[in-house]
């Protein structure tokens, strides 16, 4: 299944009872479309690099933990303004904050998203500081001017100091690890996904 060996899909589910299947009246695992989806996740995760206790945790946060969609909670999503100078790198991070269930609004062009900072109002933004030929730094700089949204500056050198500067409360240093990127976006938004929306009462 989806070029992982069956004893390996076993193995997490005994090891990780995260992905546990029906059981067929001759003993077959029958999954759903859902848990081929999961399953689908962890290999891309493992493909990217990652261990399986990894891709199993952040599987297990996403499971528990992500806001509802918008379409099925009444919520409205919060927008996250993807800056990045890295078509490639900017697919992977959608997924992971999609799959948080952020909305993201991707540019690849300062100029742009300086535009689209101010008209969508959005809850973070993230700047690859080598956007545009490296025009990261001016442009955190006009989005602190022009707007109260809060910057994480990623970048595959060490620029923290310079981004902090700029007006960046966070700093990353590529590549990112998923964890850690949706932690710091929690951490921006203020320790919860569900900052902005109303309450829910779970007693």
């Amino acid at each position: 299944m989806l070029g992982v060996q069956p004893t390996t899909i076993r193995t997490w589910e005994e090891r990780y009872a995260l992905i546990v299947p029906e059981r067929s009246p001759g003993g077959q695992r029958l999954f759903s479309r859902q848990q081929v989806e999961h399953l689908r996740f962890v290999k891309d995760r493992l493909d990217a690099g990652m261990q399986p206790a990894d891709a199993h945790r952040l599987l297990a946060d996403m499971m528990e933990g992500a806001p509802p969609s918008a379409s099925g909670s009444g919520r409205p999503q919060l927008l996250i303004l993807l800056a990045e100078r890295d078509p490639y790198a900017a697919e992977l991070e959608e997924y992971f904050l999609q799959t948080e269930g952020y909305s993201v609004e991707l540019t690849f062009d300062a100029a742009e998203t300086l535009s689209r900072a101010e008209g969508l109002s959005p809850g973070v933004v993230i700047v690859d500081l080598l956007i545009s030929g490296g025009e990261g730094m001016e442009l955190c700089r006009s989005i602190k001017r022009r707007t109260d949204a809060p910057l994480l500056a990623v970048s595959a050198v060490e620029a923290r100091d310079e981004a902090m500067a700029a007006g960046a409360e966070a700093f990353l240093q590529k590549p990112l690890d998923p964890l850690q990127l949706i932690s710091t976006v929690r951490d921006l938004l203020g320790s919860s996904a569900f900052l902005r929306t109303p309450a829910v009462d779970t007693t």
